[in-house]
């Protein structure tokens, strides 16, 4: 039985060849079409000639690393990108995340383990938690922002595009959804990804950060995200539905 309800289509990066064979038959008996790249200069040969929906990219690549072929992608999609990596220090999953990586994996993993997070990633990118209130609109406008939400990215004041990781883009459908009310870690990891906190995960803490650096000119004050002390987090600011 296949695990995969759509045909999504996957490209794994990944210049170890073997490991490339391996996911590729383990995600395509899971029911996945799946491409592969050794490097960056492949991988963009294959995002510019398919619709991929989801990224898994190695970190230790030859020429450019993974974490400047995620900064890219991030710049270009808000495809979801799951980080592979064989280091194990804290400091590599923080640079990911805020490179704009959906998710992590350290090597050595199991392919099952891969394939539940691919799953959850998919899932949470198509699909409004359970408990969040769909936004029937659009648009919304907030401090000489537009916030497009059928295309998935920010307009800046000066009307440029400014594109939002998977993760960005629903937290600030949060943050739009409930504005001007303070928001707790739990909720916003559970309303945005529809999983449980971790007192110990900051990853909320760094997609915070990252979203209001998009959101913020040179002083990271002029962000309508602000800090609560030891309560979390609130959007400060009106916001217009269209």
């Amino acid at each position: 039985m296949t695990e995969a309800k759509t045909m999504h289509r996957l490209l794994v990066v990944d210049d170890d060849s073997d490991i490339r064979s391996l996911l590729a038959e383990q995600l395509g008996r899971a029911g996945y079409i799946v491409s592969t790249a050794a490097d960056g200069s492949q991988m963009r040969q294959v995002l510019a000639r398919e619709h991929i929906d989801l990224i898994v990219l190695d970190l230790n690549l030859p020429r450019e690393d993974g974490l400047s072929l995620c900064r890219d992608i991030r710049a270009r999609s808000s495809t979801p990108v799951i980080m592979l990596t064989a280091r194990s220090e804290p400091i590599d999953r923080v640079l990911g995340l805020e490179m704009g990586a959906d998710d992590y994996l350290a090597k050595p993993f199991e392919p099952r383990e891969l394939l539940a997070r691919i799953r959850n990633v998919l899932r949470r990118t198509e699909a409004l938690p359970a408990n969040l209130e769909p936004l029937a609109m659009r648009r919304a406008a907030f401090s000489n922002w537009v916030f497009d939400l059928e295309h998935r990215h920010l307009v800046d004041p000066a009307g440029r595009v400014v594109m939002l990781s998977g993760a960005e883009f629903r937290l600030l459908r949060v943050f739009v959804a409930h504005a001007n009310k303070v928001l707790s870690r739990e909720q916003l990891v559970a309303l945005s990804s529809g999983r449980s906190y971790e007192a110990q995960d900051r990853a909320i803490d760094l997609q915070v950060s990252r979203l209001r650096q998009k959101l913020s000119d040179a002083d990271s004050s002029n962000s309508p995200i602000r800090t609560v002390r030891n309560e979390g987090y609130v959007f400060a600011s009106a916001v217009t539905l269209e």
